[in-house]
């Protein structure tokens, strides 16, 4: 093992990632032949076989997924290496995984913005998934840190949290309800609700407050995108309950309400959370550092803006 080289273990690793010389060869932008020869070189500095063909792809031995393992651990500890002598030398730079449950979409990107700005060297990868894709990630610790609305079971993690995430009740300009003062939450029984699919977090945290108090709403329609559930409450087919960030760019000046029910907002929070042990790059230590600094200005900046709004439209008209 000690004459293979750098290249020829980069090259076996694409191989074993995709299952073809020529895919391999695609990604790396070599000539079939040459990864063919590379891996050949590299099973013979080995003494096993790596790979068995069966059909047109590709399968790891039990050698060749040892050295896929290792190989992985050699990629990250060289990257770890090239991010800490960057960082002696004053320079941010690498690469960072990033992965967020759909909802965050609406406020990830505005901290994204001055963190780049500030960080030019840092390039970010940012996957926008549901709560059970999220966790499937985690699994396979496919990525460096998570952004989350509710910490989970499994895998165990570490969560820091970074940001308020209220929960309101949303209805459309025209609705009945709209402009009355502390409305009791068994006001809500029996209305047409649009709820996220089953499994959502925020699902979930309405059903318990629903079942707390008795309320029984009728579910007229199941959406699995926040950006659906908006365009059905604007269309009047019902009301629901959303992240206050969702309705960012809008404010309470678009096409919905906050309406001023009982036992509303629902206080949860944002977390930012890694995998417990991971030893976080230098990347992703300042990311999470500046996560923790930032997120205080951004919700100073937006939620009570939209909470002022949304108090005043409610205050009644005075005629003379």
């Amino acid at each position: 093992m000690f004459h293979a080289t750098l290249h020829q273990l980069k090259v076996f690793e694409a191989t074993a990632r995709h299952g073809s010389f020529t895919r391999a060869a695609e990604e790396l932008y070599l000539t079939q032949p040459t990864v063919s020869i590379q891996v050949k070189q590299l099973t013979k500095a080995v003494g096993l076989p790596l790979f068995e063909q069966i059909g047109k792809r590709l399968y790891l031995t039990q050698a060749g997924q040892k050295l896929l393992d290792t190989c992985q651990q050699v990629f990250e500890g060289l990257d770890q290496f090239e991010m800490a002598v960057a960082d002696i030398k004053g320079m941010k730079q690498g690469q960072l995984k990033i992965a967020v449950i759909t909802t965050a979409k609406y406020f990830v990107p505005r901290l994204l913005g001055p963190f780049c700005q500030r960080f030019p060297g840092i390039d970010i990868s940012l996957k926008v998934t549901n709560h059970q894709h999220i966790q499937e990630r985690m699994v396979n610790n496919e990525d460096d840190l998570y952004i989350i609305s509710q910490p989970l079971e499994q895998p165990d993690l570490t969560v820091h949290p970074f940001l308020e995430n209220p929960l309101v009740v949303l209805a459309p300009k025209d609705h009945p309800l709209v402009g009355r003062r502390n409305i009791p939450i068994q006001t809500l029984d029996g209305e047409s609700f649009i709820m996220r699919e089953p499994g959502s977090g925020t699902r979930q945290a309405i059903q318990s407050l629903f079942e707390e108090h008795e309320v029984e709403v009728r579910v007229r329609l199941e959406l699995g995108s926040n950006e659906a559930i908006k365009h059905a409450i604007a269309g009047g087919l019902g009301i629901s309950v959303l992240s206050l960030h969702t309705i960012i760019s809008e404010g309470t000046a678009g096409e919905f309400a906050i309406l001023d029910v009982e036992h509303f907002p629902i206080e949860r929070q944002w977390y930012i959370s890694h995998l417990a042990g991971k030893q976080l790059s230098v990347v992703a230590n300042t990311f999470l550092s500046y996560m923790m600094e930032e997120s205080h200005a951004l919700a100073a900046k937006l939620l009570p803006g939209i909470r002022k709004a949304s108090t005043e439209e409610k205050q009644p008209v005075l005629t003379p």
